[in-house]
């Protein structure tokens, strides 16, 4: 299946489209999807030169005296010998400047497609794209409380995106729908964010095959050629911290870089448990295993887009719990904005992160700390900028519509601060003068509808309004929200012959296996 039914039309299977399909173009539901964000503002920088050097360093020493580990991965340790590193069994140590040498073929920005060409997002500069929960193998919702989550649910999580103004991307594994097999389910997840929405996605990495699967869908999606000469995907690679590079995660990113698809080398860090319990040591462990994994993409392609990746967090030493919203954990997001910056690399880190088990104040305050932080510090692609919960053990329906309606104070901060006529407001105070208001005069009356940014969830009527409605709160508010977003849901338009191409390829590699579930 694949490009051998597709290979007429170029790549994308084209079938009896005419008047009907533009018909139901015209009637579609059209959207407004904010443009990614350009940021206008400084990005807060909490190192200075000399730590800077000190950690970089000393990056370069571990990579060097200490080395990293690829796992079960005899090809990569070829490559890595072949590339001048010193290979002991599966520990490669990186000769000083050699992760560095090799990561300055990869490029600063790159454009991600998305089949709605104008959804199309830029991710380095100074831009900022935003991306729903990755991973969570729960759901919750006010009805139905905490479950496993289903297909239904992962279906569901791609409209709410799809609806959401302040979201740029689809994200990937939304959720775990648990009750499709293990080796089946990425056909399901990507059929969904392919179909659901037009929006950008992420492919699957749980295993290389799928990966491989990730590429030849979207060549459906976007035609052969498109995809070989375009980057359609960003997916995430999650590094073993502490410094153990594992044989599913790197085949996953040879498929991807091989194929000049975008993958985010993150590592996955615990502070205290996965990295050294100081800022400035879990700062020089990423900055190693990010030099490491960047290279080793560079060792399969030069050019191939990657991501500079920090998902850090801290621990309760009492519970051993991940603890989020916490300085420490600002501190490293921060400096490691820094030292991608140094590096010309796009950055991925923050997120709407909390330890909260519901969408309440501790969410609240957790997840405002993670997503202001992660804003100043220069972040170029956000992962879980809604939804999360828990830990990121639950995607929740609540939040995820509380935080996308939140994601607009981010798009309006990193405006600044306007600075042309309009924006100095001479003409205003001139009218009004000492001792009156500036409610009817004209300069208010031209900018009332765009000067403040307003909520579309939160309640700001009068307490005697807000009463006789029933006395709501936050999370009933976002549940109606829900209900809303979901009831007014209508599938962008896709060609019929590019759906039944996608259809037809997930039933064969369905029908190509047995089920498994571990």
């Amino acid at each position: 299946m694949g490009d051998m039914d597709v290979a007429a039309t170029g790549g994308r299977r084209v079938r009896g489209g005419g008047g009907s399909a533009r018909r139901a173009e015209r009637t579609a539901v059209s959207l407004e999807t904010a443009k990614y964000i350009q940021r206008n503002i400084p990005n807060f920088e909490i190192l200075n030169e000399e730590a800077l050097q000190i950690i970089e360093w000393n990056a370069d020493t571990v990579l060097e005296e200490v080395g990293v580990n690829f796992v079960e991965n005899p090809e990569a340790l070829r490559r890595w010998k072949e590339a001048g590193a010193d290979v002991q069994g599966e520990r490669v140590r990186i000769p000083r400047g050699l992760a560095r040498k090799l990561c300055a073929t990869a490029p600063s920005s790159f454009t991600q497609h998305a089949r709605n060409p104008e959804r199309n997002v830029e991710v380095g500069g100074r831009n900022l794209v935003l991306a729903p929960v990755y991973g969570p193998p729960f759901v919750r919702d006010i009805a139905g409380g905490r479950r496993y989550a289903t297909i239904a649910d992962f279906q569901n999580f791609v409209k709410l995106g799809y609806m959401s103004k302040w979201l740029h991307h689809s994200g990937g594994t939304v959720c775990e729908p648990t009750d499709v097999p293990v080796n089946k389910r990425h056909l399901d997840m990507l059929h969904a964010h392919m179909v659901l929405s037009d929006k950008p996605y992420m492919g699957s990495v749980t295993e290389p095959s799928r990966a491989v699967d990730s590429v030849e869908m979207s060549k459906i999606l976007f035609g052969s050629d498109f995809v070989d000469q375009n980057t359609v995907m960003t997916s995430l690679i999650n590094i073993n911290s502490p410094l153990t590079f594992d044989g599913i995660m790197m085949g996953a990113l040879e498929v991807y870089a091989k194929a000049n698809q975008a993958c985010i080398i993150s590592p996955f860090i615990v502070g205290g448990a996965m990295a050294p319990v100081t800022v400035a040591g879990t700062l020089t462990q990423v900055l190693a295993e990010v030099l490491a994994g960047v290279a080793y993409s560079q060792l399969i392609r030069p050019g191939a887009p990657v991501i500079f990746g920090a998902f850090v967090t801290s621990i309760d030493m009492n519970s051993g719990a991940p603890t989020f919203g916490t300085p420490e954990a600002s501190h490293i997001t921060y400096g490691a904005g820094q030292l991608a910056r140094r590096l010309g690399l796009p950055y991925r880190s923050g997120g709407s992160f909390c330890g909260s088990k519901l969408p309440d104040a501790q969410a609240a305050y957790e997840t405002a700390n993670s997503l202001n932080m992660a804003l100043l510090s220069g972040v170029n692609f956000m992962l879980h900028a809604c939804g999360w919960l828990e830990g990121g053990l639950v995607s929740s329906y609540e939040k995820f519509v509380m935080d996308a309606d939140q994601l607009g104070t981010l798009h309006h901060l990193a405006q600044g601060i306007i600075m042309d006529t309009n924006g100095q407001g001479m003409d205003a105070i001139r009218e009004v003068g000492p001792g009156g208001h500036y409610l009817g005069c004209e300069h208010t009356q031209a900018n009332f509808k765009s000067a403040f940014w307003r909520s579309d969830l939160f309640d700001y009527k009068p307490f005697e309004t807000w009463a006789e409605e029933g006395s709501r709160d936050t999370m009933q508010l976002a549940a109606e929200r829900v209900a809303k977003q979901l009831g007014d849901y209508q599938q962008p338009h896709l060609d019929e012959g590019t759906r039944e191409a996608l259809d037809a390829f997930v039933a064969q590699r369905k029908e190509s296996m047995p089920d498994a579930f571990i």
